[in-house]
């Protein structure tokens, strides 16, 4: 079996952190996000893997290389132009001629894929596809389904007043294993929708097509700044399992200075005395100033913040600076190298 990653995405929904940084690889707990799910798949013994690129793609693959640090085999193709995720599924035909997990890049789960994979066996199934409850599901596509699991229907980002006459939360969760036959249903070269192409036409043509909805494993789109912030705070508190939370690299922390336990600080850091860092992640070599405050916030690598500055709630890009006595409150997002003068509130 093989596994196919639709990294290709511009990632403007996560924008100003994707302006440098490719979404598939912005960090997460300072590890580039793609090797979650690069992890996620070889333990289930998952090594042939293609990430389908389309967005800043050289520094995807210098990044990642050819897989071997991570016990897997990378392969890279890169889009001649955006295809849509159906599309850049068809366009990795050549590639992928059996069986294959595909997963959207931008998916956070601990699920364990051998079970959904062991499930669409057992149905013989030519496409299964994965769900996940969600409170709100209207930002999303729903996905009905009956007692079997078979998929009925389909219903993209539906209205307050269509959600009133439904029965199911189930949202298409990004992940889905594919038999070659899908592919024959694609055109080729053409900008093409998994949700909006591929699955009604599966659906028209009475393939066999179920879905696996997971209900107590974690899940989520890092895809905004809100919820790429989330997902730290996720990580820190222990919702998301079956990972191993790289500990705090070497870093020059004053004994006067308070860092929680749950907290990872990055190589290299220097935090001066009297100030703290309380559930946050600090990126190597941020540099923390006396009396500077970071809290319940992400603070990419190589960014300064200066003395008395006080972030709260925020994400702070890579190589920024951030002046004395400034104030980053709740929400705020800030780019590679901003730079903030003294006193400046945000």
């Amino acid at each position: 079996m093989q596994a196919l990653i639709l990294a290709g995405g511009k990632g403007t929904r996560l924008r100003p952190l994707t302006v440098y940084t490719p979404k598939p690889i912005v960090p997460v707990l300072n590890r580039p996000f793609l090797l979650y799910q690069i992890e996620i798949l070889r333990r289930t013994g998952i090594e042939d893997i293609t990430l389908s690129l389309n967005y800043q793609p050289d520094k995807i693959e210098h990044l990642l290389g050819d897989g071997a640090e991570y016990g897997v085999k990378l392969r890279y193709l890169t889009e001649p132009s955006p295809l849509g995720t159906g599309g850049a599924y068809k366009f990795a035909e050549n590639e992928i001629r059996e069986t294959t997990i595909v997963f959207n890049g931008d998916v956070l789960t601990d699920l364990d894929v051998s079970e959904v994979i062991e499930f669409h066996r057992q149905k013989n199934a030519e496409a299964t596809i994965v769900l996940t409850p969600v409170a709100n599901p209207s930002a999303y596509g729903l996905v009905e389904t009956d007692a079997d699991g078979r998929v009925r229907r389909f219903l993209e980002k539906p209205k307050p007043e269509e959600l009133a006459g439904l029965t199911t939360e189930n949202i298409n969760a990004g992940i889905y294993v594919l038999e070659p036959g899908v592919l024959d249903l694609i055109a080729e070269g053409e900008n093409t929708s998994f949700e909006y192409n591929v699955f009604p036409d599966l659906l028209k043509a009475k393939k066999e097509f179920f879905a696996f909805v997971m209900n107590e494993n974690y899940w989520r789109d890092i895809g905004t700044p809100p919820s790429y912030l989330q997902a730290h705070h996720d990580f820190l508190s222990g919702r998301i399992k079956n990972f191993e939370i790289e500990k705090s690299g070497e870093a020059e922390i004053s004994h006067t200075a308070i860092v929680d336990k749950t907290s990872i600080i990055g190589a290299d850091c220097i935090i001066k005395p009297n100030a703290r860092i309380i559930n946050s992640v600090l990126g190597a070599g941020v540099h923390v100033e006396e009396k500077a405050v970071v809290e319940n916030s992400v603070i990419w690598a190589y960014t300064r913040i200066s003395s008395a500055a006080h972030i709260q709630n925020a994400v702070v890009g890579r190589s920024c600076h951030i002046g004395r006595n400034v104030s980053v409150g709740e929400a705020a997002v800030l780019g590679d190298k901003t730079s903030l003068t003294d006193y400046t509130k945000v």
